[in-house]
């Protein structure tokens, strides 16, 4: 029981650290007009992503037609 006690509290510490460290990075970058690029740059990868899963389906598509 007190090692999960331990563990569980040590968890919290460190959500406690990440998360004012997250807050802290997300001011300076909002305060120098970056986060717009990472936003640019994270939209840009879903959208490839999903370009190409949609790529995918479509061919998967014409395979299962083949082979009817």
């Amino acid at each position: 029981m007190g090692k999960h006690l331990l563990t569980t509290i040590f968890l919290l510490l460190i959500t406690g650290v990440s998360a004012s460290a997250q807050t802290e990075m997300a001011d300076t970058l909002r305060s120098n007009g970056k986060i717009y690029v990472v936003v640019v740059v994270l939209a840009t990868i879903f959208a490839g992503i999903f370009a190409y899963l949609i790529m995918l389906d479509r061919k998967i598509g014409k395979l299962e037609k083949e082979n009817k």
